[in-house]
């Protein structure tokens, strides 16, 4: 069956106009908009409920990407999630059509992170293909033909056109999100085998703008390596960087008050994942199997063996296979880490800021004041060497 034509959706639209809203799934399907195709795959129901979804599929030829775009795995993905910030950029800002969600158009493009997404998808010959949400025009519940026409027919093609079509695409953009992602995967892979858990270029800007964003603090002090802990790495695009090498092993990082030792765990934290160009953390780069390790008050636990760090709690509880509804702070970081172990964690994060601290450790003082036959808790301090050197994990701790 033929595609129907951008001229064959702009009749269905005034031919529903001013009836029910549940009208506008007469329009569920394709339409051929010339070198692209725009699908509704589903109508919404009503104009307050989740927005219609809609898929726009560019053929490689029309796309226009260029052959490194699409060499490999990594690099389609990565481009995949170029275009979707490319597209969230072209769409109209504000401008509702009408009640509830009407003409308002959703794409999940992420934040500072590269990573896969299932809202852009480009294959190897290099058709893209973007999903996303619109609010299909309405007053009350009743559909507005025209206000949807302004949608469907003119602010998503100029969206499309703009982000997707060859000739849209700022060429060294993309190259240099590109060599962004690659180049954190690249070295990812290799922490292992230099004898490193992280690695923090200098000149990084690790300081968000609030706690609630994670883009970088204007004015920010750049990140500047300790001399012992300096090395260079030679990346397959950015060339040589020098930064700092975070050995395998413990790792203890003090300082005084706002001094940035959780700022850095927090880059730590997000170092498992490539950063766009700009956002100051391209070249912080995390183990993938890093785990950060807190306190969790409150948490459920279920058929966890915390045995190894708390033992004769009163009324007999059984630690080996432990269980509660509410846990309390040194309970739940116990089952913290031993999910993390069994999950595979090769690092761990931990800021005593969100520890429990009698899990962290018992100093002298309290060692005179409760004996250790009397101590249900073995602390943290006390197995963080031997989880290196027995089982390989290492630690971070501010």
């Amino acid at each position: 069956m033929p595609l129907r034509t951008r001229e064959d959706l702009r009749q269905a639209l005034r031919r529903i106009d001013g009836r029910g809203y549940p009208a506008y799934r007469d329009l569920e399907g394709s339409y051929d908009f010339g070198n692209w195709e725009l699908r509704l795959d589903r109508a919404q129901p009503d104009p307050f409920a989740s927005p219609s979804r809609f898929r726009v599929r560019v053929p490689g030829p029309a796309a226009g990407l260029p052959p490194e775009a699409l060499a490999t795995p990594l690099r389609r993905w990565a481009t995949g999630d170029f275009l979707a910030r490319a597209f969230q950029r072209a769409l109209p800002r504000g401008g509702s059509l009408g009640s509830g969600k009407s003409g308002l158009i959703f794409i999940d493009a992420g934040e500072q992170e590269i990573l896969p997404r299932t809202a852009v998808r480009v294959e190897p010959d290099g058709t893209v293909e973007v999903r996303f949400a619109a609010g299909l025009p309405a007053a009350g519940r009743r559909i507005l033909g025209r206000a949807a026409e302004e949608l469907l027919l003119e602010r998503i093609p100029r969206a499309v056109a703009g982000s997707l079509l060859a000739g849209a695409h700022d060429r060294r953009a993309l190259s240099e999100h590109l060599a962004a992602a690659e180049d954190h995967a690249w070295l990812q892979e290799r922490l292992p085998a230099m004898g490193l858990v992280a690695f923090v270029a200098d000149g990084s800007i690790l300081p968000r703008e609030s706690g609630v964003s994670q883009k970088p603090l204007p004015g920010a002090v750049p990140w500047v390596s300790p001399p012992e802990l300096r090395v260079t790495v030679e990346f397959p695009n950015a060339g040589p960087v020098t930064g700092t090498g975070i050995p395998a092993g413990v790792t203890l990082i003090v300082g005084g008050g706002y001094h940035g030792k959780s700022t850095l765990l927090r880059a730590l934290e997000r170092g498992v994942y490539p950063h766009i160009p700009g956002d100051g953390r391209e070249r912080v780069v995390t183990r993938a199997d890093a785990w950060k390790l807190r306190a969790e008050d409150g948490r459920r636990v279920e058929g966890v063996d915390i045995s190894p760090f708390i033992a004769g709690l009163p009324g007999g509880t059984d630690t080996r296979w432990f269980r509660t509804e509410a846990a309390s702070g040194s309970t739940s970081m116990a089952a913290n880490l031993v999910e993390a172990l069994e999950a595979g964690a090769g690092l761990l994060l931990v800021d005593e800021d969100t520890a429990a601290t009698n899990f962290l450790i018992r100093d002298a003082r309290m060692q005179r004041l409760v004996p250790k036959e009397g101590e249900p808790i073995t602390p943290f301090i006390d197995r963080v060497r031997s989880l290196y050197t027995d089982l390989g994990v290492s630690t971070v701790l501010v």
